[in-house]
């Protein structure tokens, strides 16, 4: 199971917000701690936004900051939030007829399961499981 780099990014974001304290982040703060371009980070701010887990102001004095509470974010609805699909084998995504085994095969059962224990424990942490008793980051020059 890999995660996409846009679900990596909005971990980063909200554990990057969430040392703020409640101060306004700016796409290009974020963009020089993590060296992440400013145009994903962008599309990963605006669906965060969307999604309620961070609220953002537009205009000259604006940025982002957390929406909800560390405690009430939660790492597995995020992450079902931020991935356009969760299908690790092909016959996950729905389209019949390209696995000619789909009615005997158990591989898909197995990874079906393999995705519901990863999920389940992703169930398990908050955004303040993360960063709760965390010094500040420290970034490394890129």
């Amino acid at each position: 199971m890999r995660l996409t780099s846009f679900t990596d990014y909005s971990v980063r974001v909200l554990i990057y917000v969430s040392q703020k304290n409640g101060d306004l982040a700016s796409i290009r703060e974020v963009s020089e701690a993590y060296d992440i371009s400013r145009n994903h980070l962008m599309k990963v701010v605006h669906l965060l936004g969307k999604g309620g887990y961070l609220d953002t102001i537009r205009g000259k004095n604006g940025g982002f900051r957390l929406g909800k509470e560390p405690k009430d974010i939660n790492i597995g609805a995020l992450i079902r939030y931020t991935e356009d699909d969760l299908s690790i084998v092909e016959c996950f995504s729905g389209t019949d007829g390209r696995c000619t085994l789909v009615n005997n095969c158990s591989f898909s059962h197995v990874m079906q399961e393999a995705l519901q224990a990863f999920l389940s424990t992703a169930d398990k942490y908050t955004l303040e499981d993360l960063v709760k008793d965390n010094e500040p980051m420290n970034f490394l020059d890129p």
